[in-house]
Order: structure tokens, then C-alpha cells, then sequence
């Protein structure tokens, strides 16, 4: 009866135990979202927008901010939402909380909707040394 319970909390220590020091996935699609994108937001009542959107991987989620094309601060992102081949950005915007869904189109171009209603397109911004 000792080697059975011995055996029994032996199991329930190893199965705790890869739990424990398990290490958590990065989102999906992180890596292909992270980074620079300059996006034109077409046919708001204000005419076509264009935004800078600073996105960044910490702690295995996505943060950052959006910019104005002069490199103002517009707003912070609040949260991100990641799928394999989209994103979804929230942010608010002149008082309005505000959502962006960006779909991967192919390795540098997106496309999607700000709050459904306005069609989106973008590029991702190359560094330059």
C-alpha cells in the first residue's frame, strides 16, 4: 500500500511539476504584427487618415502606441487581440474607443476595417540606417 501512494503523489509531483515550468507560447501571429505600420484609414467624415502603428511584443502580448505621421502620440494601445493572420487594435481615438482589425495580405501589406466601417490599408515601415 506505501509503493501504490508513493507511486500516486510521485505522479501527481511530475504532472505539477511540467506545469510549473512550462513556458508559454508567443501569440499567434505575433511575429508577423510587431513592428512599424503606417496605415490609411479611407473615407472617414474628416477625409482619409493616415496613423502610425508602433506595435511591440512584451511579456508574450502585444502593446504599443499610435502615432500620428508627425510622430505624435495619438493614443496607447489597449489591447490586442492575435490570430495567425490577423490583429485587432484598441485604442481610443478623439474620445472614442476604437478597434482596428488588421488582416495579413502578404509579408510587408495589410488590410481590414476601423470599427467596420472604414476600410483599411497599410504597410509595414522598414527601418533605415
Amino acid at each position: 500500500m506505501k509503493k501504490a501512494s508513493f507511486l500516486y503523489w510521485l505522479m501527481i509531483f511530475l504532472l505539477l511539476s511540467t506545469n510549473m515550468f512550462a513556458q508559454p507560447k508567443p501569440a499567434l501571429g505575433a511575429d508577423y504584427f510587431k513592428g512599424n505600420w503606417s496605415v490609411l484609414i479611407k473615407g472617414t467624415p474628416n477625409g482619409d487618415a493616415r496613423m502610425i502603428f508602433l506595435l511591440e511584443l512584451r511579456n508574450d502580448s502585444m502593446t504599443g502606441v499610435v502615432q500620428d505621421t508627425t510622430g505624435a502620440e495619438i493614443s496607447k494601445i489597449s489591447k490586442v487581440e492575435l490570430t495567425d493572420t490577423s490583429a485587432t487594435v484598441y485604442f481610443t481615438a478623439q474620445g472614442y474607443d476604437v478597434n482596428l482589425v488588421m488582416n495579413k495580405k502578404d509579408s510587408d501589406h495589410i488590410t481590414g476595417s476601423l470599427m467596420a466601417m472604414f476600410d483599411v490599408e497599410g504597410e509595414r515601415l522598414k527601418k533605415t540606417q
